[in-house]
């Protein structure tokens, strides 16, 4: 009797899904559609009937799936109209630098890149936020600063004007690219779509003539999904190797600049950096590190963003007897992904300091989706989804899955003998 009584309920179910699906098929959803192939196939199993209902859902191809093509495609276009502006900076004599209240460093380059890019997402995805890390206040009261600003943005467009129309065409105005900048106050949070822009990452290797990088990630509830990362003074080849030198004696000539990407359960890409159209993609993972010993690790040149001793102390207990290489940027976290290097270490400098969800977002889902993990230094995941800050987070550890927690352990180690 029980097993009667499940059949008439599914048997009803199944009749009221199959006459919304006649009578309001924009009312049936996936999930309802799926259910309603299970309990026909289930319940009317002649063939006459199944093909009656396979006619009306069928269940011979592949539901679409979530594939955030769109936000790839404008975020890839909008970091590459973006990198041309910061090209024009870098190579010119003044970067027309101001301090924030912070002491950091902001060039021109900041504010005219995130005033493109921010245009460009809400043309795309206009209720979208976004969290930047500059705003329009400086600007507005600074007319010499706002004006050169302005020129930047208006010479920055893209050679292929189906790609340039994809993320909104030029600016039209100042006001216009002042509400831009504005557009990035977003304070974040775990739900929504909310976009993470740095401008310009390693403003101070972008003044000196070093490593620098346009970084955008979407999060979705919370999450990192999408990530860009333009790095014009990284070699086009994936396979070029990491020294010293890269992160001091930078330059955009030819052979460099790279443009990244990856979405969260569907690889990561490089790409050459392009004034047009997107170039042809290639498929990016890290690589196997099977002697720990004989890895390639990352940290930054500023001593104020990561303890240079700790990175020492753990590559020593490592095995790793070559040296750091130093650059600046999100670049790190691109040139582990590709392979070049193998282990990014920024370690906590102070108890007090909170790094940025902007310096990471985009990082994190490229080495993920390269084949690598990503933790704070104690091994707890990056939690972007409390505000502008990863504050409950100290310190970022990124390497190749097969050696993350012989790294993490050690990292725990030389971080528990200071305590």
């Amino acid at each position: 009797m029980p097993a009667q009584i499940a059949t008439s309920r599914q048997l009803l179910l199944a009749l009221l899904i199959l006459a919304i699906s006649l009578f309001f098929p924009s009312l049936l959803s996936r999930g309802a559609s799926r259910r309603l192939t299970q309990l026909t196939s289930h319940i009317f199993p002649s063939p006459t009937t199944n093909r009656a209902a396979s006619s009306i859902l069928p269940t011979n191809r592949p539901l679409p799936k979530m594939g955030y093509e769109k936000e790839l495609e404008v975020a890839l276009l909008a970091v590459q109209r973006a990198s041309i502006l910061t090209k024009t900076v870098y190579s010119s004599h003044s970067k027309g630098t101001l301090s924030k209240s912070d002491s950091s460093p902001v060039t021109i380059g900041d504010f005219g890149a995130q005033a493109l890019i921010i245009a460009s997402i809400k043309h795309a995805f206009p209720e979208d936020d976004v969290v930047g890390e500059e705003d329009a206040d400086d600007l507005r009261k600074n007319e010499q600063e706002r004006n050169l600003v302005w020129d930047l943005v208006q010479a920055a467009k893209l050679d292929d004007s189906a790609a340039e129309d994809k993320i909104g065409g030029p600016i039209q105005s100042v006001d216009d690219m002042l509400t831009a900048l504005d557009n990035g106050r977003s304070n974040g949070g775990r739900q929504g779509r909310i976009w993470a822009l740095d401008p310009i990452d390693g403003t101070k290797g972008f003044l000196r003539g070093g490593q620098y990088a346009v970084c955008l990630a979407l999060m979705v509830d919370g999450v990192p999904t999408v990530g860009v990362i333009g790095c014009p003074n990284l070699p086009i080849d994936d396979k070029a190797p990491l020294d010293s030198s890269i992160g001091a004696d930078a330059d955009d000539k030819e052979g460099k600049g790279v443009l990244f990407g990856a979405v969260k359960g569907q690889g990561a890409t490089s790409q050459p950096l392009s004034k047009g159209a997107l170039q042809q993609s290639r498929k990016i993972s890290m690589k196997a590190v099977p002697d720990v010993s004989q890895a390639t690790f990352c940290e930054s040149v500023e001593a104020g963003h990561s303890s240079h001793g700790d990175n020492a102390a753990i590559a020593s207990k490592l095995g790793i007897t070559k040296s750091s290489v130093r650059m600046d940027s999100q670049a790190k976290y691109a040139s582990i992904a590709r392979g070049a290097g193998d282990i990014y270490l920024r370690l906590p400098v102070s108890k007090s300091y909170e790094e940025k969800i902007w310096d990471h977002a985009a990082g994190v889902v490229l080495v993920q989706e390269a084949g690598g993990q990503v933790t704070d230094a104690w091994g707890k995941p990056l939690d972007f989804g409390i505000g502008r800050t990863l504050k409950d987070n100290k310190g970022v550890v990124a390497a190749p899955k097969d050696v993350f927690q012989q790294v993490i352990n050690v990292v725990k180690e030389v971080l528990s003998a200071k305590e």
